[in-house]
């Protein structure tokens, strides 16, 4: 990897001396460190940390020889000999560092980078200035060194106004920084600051760690931004690699579903990362059978801590889950809605849920969660159909409708604010901006509605009529389920198709799938096969098919708080509530990370006693 563009095939003098160490020639003078960062000894002979002096003339000789006999080192191996030399400078390791450098005939940096970096670091700006001359024919950017050199004049502007030396800064202002003519609107910005009136109040207002390391090791890492790798390595370069690996192990991992530090410390080096399915919802932890008859519809609320299911038993029940047991317990039974319920919708807050029915249903509900009363019972015309519903994110307004041509926006009384004539809406679904309604319609498409200045937008079009829809966290992302397609996935800002799940059983019974898992990476879908369907977002093959409910699976919910949870809701009357597996054998603890994620994944079958409640389902 290369900064900037810069190449990695520099003259040999940047980065190694195999030629002088071919030859014979020591890559040291005096007591100094052979890599150039530093001096320790004032030449005294070096010892190891073991106390040991340090090779006798005929050593260092049979040494040379030995490296004369060595292959030249390959661009690749210089590169990491360098990235670990950098390493172990940065723990102290300094004399470990020199070793390395011996042997292996190369050096960290080109000496102008290491007397400029010292320079810099003992706040010898002068001296600094006149070493980037010295850079300037190692850079690919000449130009760059303008803004370097006003990165180092803006450091020295600040300590002289830290130090108090208003006129000495006033010199570096007017006389050094104006006259480069570079980011002026910043020049004018640090004028301001000879008004600051004591030390800390300059640190606060220019957002800065002060005169001393800190600030000047800061001040490095910008510098080194201009200059090739080859002239100087990039702060903390191996950290970076390393941390770049682990991030692109987790994205490719299909069942990685937690949320992790993003440091080195948390994860371990020596083994590939990969989650083992038995971590990932996959297995019945409890079935909920209070329902009598077919559950049309489940939804989490926002906060995670409730569960709203709807039935053709024309009842809702809302569950309280346990965000650390993931049990759920009945809270309350909502009755009256005549028609059965086939929709529900949290209000943002959880305050609120409104219940909406079949095609024949010409009502909506709106209940109060805190106290079980309904608030609203809604209804514009007889002739209407309410099948849908979805909030403004303001939470003071819902639109709703249905397939006979009726597009409402009403208030939390039921008032009506707006209404749309003519569209026969299949799903809905209120964008963050608080202005834009999607509306998914007979004419097998998704259309954008402003009802503050009224005009519409295709955005979607299918080929065949689209049952259902939702949308994702950030507004980007549509899922779509199409009648005898499946899943589609659709790019809202880009209006494109991005994928078709395979796998799902869809004709033209309404389902509705969902996002979720850990940063929304997971579909999952009921079908009328019986079964769930996961499929991580950017594979349109499952990665896992759960069965166990007997007939068409309507609807599914990812728990938005704990990622490991899933709800479903059947024909069969029942929700079933997925997570891990409720039990981990040897071999996964083996695995387990300090966070919890196993790294095994082959999972090996053990023999489970479940209470009778439970169903543990064993995936094939």
């Amino acid at each position: 990897m290369q900064a900037n563009g810069a190449g990695q095939d520099e003259d040999s003098e940047l980065s190694c001396l195999n030629n002088s160490a071919q030859n014979g020639e020591s890559s040291s003078a005096g007591g100094a460190h052979t890599n150039g960062l530093s001096t320790t000894n004032n030449g005294n002979s070096v010892s190891n940390n073991n106390g040991v002096p340090a090779a006798s003339n005929n050593t260092v000789s049979s040494d040379t020889n030995s490296v004369k006999k060595k292959k030249r080192l390959s661009q690749s191996e210089e590169d990491v000999i360098r990235l670990i030399g950098q390493h172990l400078h940065d723990l102290g390791l300094h004399q470990t560092v020199d070793l390395l450098m011996q042997e292996s005939g190369c050096r960290l940096e080109h000496p102008s980078a290491t007397k400029f970096r010292n320079h810099v670091m003992e706040g010898e700006w002068d001296k600094a200035e006149s070493d980037l001359n010295e850079l300037k024919a190692l850079m690919h950017s000449p130009s760059a060194i303008v803004r370097m050199k006003f990165l180092l004049l803006q450091q020295k502007y600040l300590e002289y106004l830290e130090d108090a030396k208003v006129l000495e800064a006033l010199q570096v202002l007017r006389a050094e920084l104006t006259p480069l003519k570079y980011n002026t609107e910043r020049i004018h910005i640090l004028s301001g600051y000879l008004m600051c009136s004591h030390a800390e109040d300059l640190r606060v207002k220019a957002d800065w760690e002060g005169k001393g390391t800190a600030s000047r090791t800061k001040l490095l890492d910008k510098l080194q931004t201009y200059l090739p790798p080859s002239v100087m390595l990039p702060p903390r370069r191996l950290q970076t690699l390393l941390r770049q690996a682990v991030e692109l192990q987790r994205e490719r991992c299909l069942y990685h579903n937690t949320k992790l530090d993003s440091g080195l410390d948390s994860v371990s080096l020596l083994l590939d990362h990969a989650c083992s399915r038995k971590q990932f919802p996959c297995y019945t932890q409890q079935i909920l059978t209070e329902h009598c008859n077919e559950v049309w519809f489940c939804k989490f609320s926002n906060d995670g801590t409730k569960l709203a299911t709807g039935s053709k038993d024309t009842t809702v029940i809302v569950w309280h889950v346990d965000t650390e047991s993931h049990q759920l317990k009945l809270m309350k039974t909502l009755e009256g809605h005549a028609y059965g319920v086939s929709y529900l919708a949290w209000s943002p807050d959880d305050s609120y849920l409104i219940a909406c029915g079949p095609d024949d249903c010409s009502e909506l509900w709106l209940w109060n969660i805190q106290t079980g009363d309904l608030r609203i019972k809604m209804s514009q015309s007889h002739e209407d159909s309410l099948t849908s519903v979805a909030w403004n994110p303001d939470g003071k307004r819902f639109v709703t409708g249905g397939q006979r041509g009726q597009f409402y926006q009403c208030d939390l009384d039921g008032n009506l604010l707006d209404s749309w004539e003519g569209v026969r809406v299949q799903c809905l679904w209120c964008l963050g901006d608080t202005r834009t309604v999607l509306a998914s319609d007979t004419h097998q498409r998704i259309r954008g509605y402003n009802f503050e200045d009224l005009t519409d937008r295709n955005i979607v079009q299918e080929d065949h009529p689209i049952m259902s829809f939702t949308v994702s966290k950030n507004g980007r992302l549509a899922l779509l389920n199409v009648a005898t397609q499946g899943v589609h996935l659709w790019d809202l800002h880009d209006r494109v198709l991005v994928r078709k799940y395979q796998g799902v059983t869809q004709g033209f019974y309404t389902i509705h799938s969902c996002f979720g898992g850990h940063n929304e990476d997971f579909i999952a879908s009921g079908s009328e096969d019986h079964k769930v369907y996961i499929w991580h977002k950017r594979s349109e093959l499952p990665i896992a098919e759960l069965t166990g409910h007997t007939r068409t699976v309507n609807c599914v919910s990812w728990n938005p708080v704990v990622p490991g949870l899933l709800a479903s809701a059947s024909d069969d009357g029942t929700v079933r509530i997925w997570g891990p597996a409720p039990f981990l054998d040897i071999q996964d603890t083996e695995g387990l990370n300090g966070n919890g994620l196993s790294r095994v994944c082959q999972a090996t079958h053990v023999i489970r006693i479940t209470p009778p409640w439970r169903d543990v389902h064993q995936m094939t």
